[in-house]
């Protein structure tokens, strides 16, 4: 029950509103408690208890909603969990929560090869190609094909990774009870089926122009590396790049993307590798996991 009060203080201490995400998730992880955070603001504006009568939190409502979440497929994972996925807890830009859809494993929890694979939403027949080589080819080899479930080339890499029978994660920029775009809707159910789905929103959020760079973030923290397909400046893919960067993760880019002065920037920098194929993904897998203390907060 201590945990169960635990996940309830800290979605009580988010729906304030009065204090950014990102805070709130130092001072949890700080203090290793959410409900002595939430006692201490309670305290200060003055609210009491967290069980008195009067403007108060009741925690044993706000768990009693989680266990329906649950109860509907979708499972609620703090930072104070032990399974919060190894790799993004490192990264700064880790969420306070994710909500999860499918059959988590191990790997999705810790320390496995994972690997996204991204690119623009209105791609080339060489880039749906190339999408599909380096995800079926990455699916194969057991690596776990990570994507953000957008049209174009993130449907590409989901679905072949799909037809190869492989393990996909798609990392979505709305709650869980949302499908966007709506031609996806099916691709999610299959991927709720057959692999993970994952969202740092509360179940019902809609799409918006935050919620996607968002996604980014976390689709680089919970992956070793990204593979970039095709991606103009003002693109998701092209944000996800830098943030992997700034993560200490592995950046590959088709050489096509040379064409782009930012890509050409980004080719300059420790831990970026130009690609001509899907070989030169496979070569260096070995090289993505990291060793005992390798990988850093970012």
């Amino acid at each position: 029950m201590d945990q169960e009060l635990e996940r309830a203080a800290l979605v009580a201490l988010l729906r304030r509103g009065d204090r950014s995400w990102s805070e709130l998730t130092d001072q949890v992880e700080t203090v290793g408690s959410a409900r002595e955070v939430l006692e201490s603001v309670l305290d200060a504006s003055g609210q009491g208890a967290l069980f008195d009568t009067g403007p108060a939190v009741d925690l044993e409502a706000v768990a009693a909603e989680i266990a329906a979440w649950d109860r509907e497929g979708m499972r609620l994972v703090t930072i104070l969990d032990e399974d919060y996925p190894l790799y993004l807890r490192l990264v700064h830009q880790r969420p306070p929560f994710l909500l999860m859809r499918g059959a988590s494993t191990e790997s999705d929890l810790q320390g496995d090869l994972r690997v996204a694979v991204v690119g623009t939403r209105t791609p080339t027949p060489e880039g749906v190609a190339y999408a599909c080589a380096i995800a079926g080819g990455l699916a194969e080899r057991g690596v776990t094909v990570v994507s953000g479930l957008a049209a174009g080339i993130d449907t590409a890499a989901h679905g072949t990774a799909l037809a190869v029978g492989g393990r996909t994660v798609a990392v979505i920029g709305t709650g869980l009870r949302q499908s966007y775009p709506a031609q996806n809707a099916g691709l999610q159910r299959e991927i709720a089926e057959r692999g993970l789905l994952i969202s740092q929103f509360w179940p019902d959020s809609p799409p918006s122009k935050s919620s996607f760079p968002m996604r980014n973030a976390v689709m680089s923290g919970y992956s070793l590396a990204t593979v970039v397909i095709e991606a103009a400046y003002r693109s998701g893919a092209r944000m996800q790049a830098r943030l992997a960067l700034e993560h200490g993760r592995r950046v590959f880019l088709m050489r096509s993307l040379m064409d782009h002065e930012w890509a050409r920037e980004y080719a300059g920098r420790p831990n970026t590798t130009v690609i001509d194929g899907p070989e030169d993904v496979f070569s260096q897998l070995d090289s993505l996991v990291p060793t005992t203390g390798e990988l850093t907060w970012a």
